[in-house]
């Protein structure tokens, strides 16, 4: 047998295990609310191939390969274990298990990791939380692929509508095509079928109520079955607190912005200062796409290092606020072809940072050129650190932060010395630390951070909804703190 012969015959014998891992992970999702990761990306309705593939990624934050051989008996583990809600990595399970001495069997090493789902610990499975779409833009339809990919087994977010103003003739007919195709971010994971009649979008099985309305004060969701929801404003047409209390309608318990709140409205990065928002508190943002970018690793510098001053750049993707061709615009730039042109203009993330990250004292500063490409951003934070040290220090810092702490849903690390902005589409971390990029010298530091300002910011919406919601179960092993 030649070497390519063992290679393929390698490759065959990891598709048939990685084929077996599916229906596993799929009955403990169904059944028991456990959402299998291999660090911390979900192996939740993921084909043989893209199992494979993460399980290949895992280089590039552990060092090395990780083998569905190696991640197996975990998960095999996990199902005769009575679990209780939770999100459980197989992937640090494993590495943890690599770096233990106590001769523990595997068996015995994951129910010690996981014991906090285990018996009196575990969380009871909780209602379903009925959720409506205010907007059905470009995060409006990510959200809403994200809440139904996540729907598993009916016990956690429902979306039960979505709230568009009067469209013309085949108007579902379009919005649905809308969801169902994507020129970025591909085709939807399913099947989705209109019923004009009952004026609804059918999803996966998820039924999906169009409403059509111009105001807020035209929807009493009551009327609709919709209780107790939270509504999620995708418009960005209301942005301080007495424009999104428009919205506090029958039916409707709290309200999340997806975009910078202004005033009093509560800035919110999650990983970062979700768990300061107050139970009664019945409105709030989710920040910026940016702010979501810069914020963890500006946390995790401040934690390591201390940050005395800070500027960010970011290089951002173009968006529909612009034109296709020159026309009229508010904005100075903004009007210039987005297609054509880069455009320098205005970023809000650097003075949102004092929000969502008030102990940080260093003043920020920030700009922001918008250039042709259709998704994924990168920002550039130069930081003067309150101590000297080196590149290397610094990144294997970041790496062990992408791996092991509280931060690492939202921080992501590559090595890949050839990575460009289209290999980050569908990341659904809030940034990717490009190490390759990254320069240190002495107390400075410059980071490039890749992330995909659509969807990985739409991931971190569903996170925080999660959250206020009650629905966001624990994960385990723990991060390190």
């Amino acid at each position: 047998m030649t070497v390519n012969d063992d290679s393929f015959t390698s490759w065959k014998n990891r598709e048939e295990i990685a084929e077996s891992m599916i229906p596993i992970i799929g009955k403990l999702h169904r059944e028991q609310d456990v959402t299998v990761l291999l660090h911390s990306r979900s192996l939740v309705n993921k084909s043989v191939v893209s199992i494979l593939k993460t399980h290949r990624f895992a280089r590039q934050i552990a060092g090395e390969e990780l083998s569905v051989t190696e991640t197996l008996p975990f998960l095999q583990t996990l199902t005769t274990l009575d679990l209780g809600p939770s999100q459980i990595d197989i992937g640090m399970l494993a590495a943890d298990y690599k770096s233990d001495n106590r001769g523990l069997s595997v068996a015995e090493f994951t129910a010690e990791a996981v014991a906090g789902a285990l018996g009196e610990n575990k969380i009871e499975r909780r209602d379903g939380r009925d959720v409506v779409l205010y907007g059905f833009g470009r995060i409006g339809r990510l959200v809403a692929r994200l809440l139904i990919e996540k729907a598993g087994s009916g016990n956690g977010l429902r979306l039960r509508a979505i709230v568009v103003r009067g469209g013309g003739e085949q108007d579902l007919v379009k919005r649905a095509s809308l969801l169902r195709r994507d020129s970025i971010h591909g085709q939807f994971q399913g099947t989705i079928t209109v019923d004009e009649d009952n004026s609804s979008i059918v999803a996966n099985g998820n039924t999906i109520k169009v409403i059509y309305a111009n105001d807020p004060s035209e929807v009493d969701y009551t009327a609709y079955g919709i209780e107790n929801a939270i509504l999620i404003d995708n418009t960005g047409k209301w942005r301080d607190r007495a424009g999104l209390s428009k919205h506090l309608r029958p039916g409707i318990d709290k309200v999340v912005l997806t975009a910078p709140g202004k005033g009093d409205v509560p800035n919110i990065v999650h990983g970062v200062n979700h768990e300061t928002v107050k139970p009664d508190e019945r409105i709030l943002s989710c920040a910026s796409c940016t702010t979501n970018a810069i914020v963890p690793p500006l946390k995790a510098m401040d934690d390591e290092y201390g940050v005395l001053r800070g500027h960010v750049e970011t290089v951002h993707s173009f968006t529909n606020d612009q034109n296709l061709l020159d026309n009229y615009h508010k904005a100075d730039r903004r009007g210039r072809s987005a297609p054509l042109n880069m455009v320098i203009t205005e970023t809000g993330a650097a003075s949102a940072v004092a929000k969502a990250l008030p102990e940080l004292k260093a003043p920020i500063t920030g700009s922001s050129i918008r250039v042709p490409v259709p998704d994924v951003s990168i920002a550039i934070l130069s930081l003067r650190l309150g101590r000297e040290t080196t590149r290397d220090e610094v990144l294997e810092y970041l790496r062990d932060v992408s791996l092991h702490s509280p931060l690492k849903r939202q921080i992501d690390f590559t090595t890949a010395p050839d990575a460009v902005s289209m290999d980050f589409v569908g990341s659904r971390h809030a940034s990717i630390v490009d190490a390759g990029a990254t320069k240190v010298d002495g107390d400075n530091a410059i980071l490039y951070l890749w992330y995909d300002n659509e969807f990985g910011y739409s991931c971190q919406v569903i996170r925080v909804v999660q959250h206020v919601s009650g629905v966001e179960y624990p994960t385990f092993p723990s991060p390190a703190v």
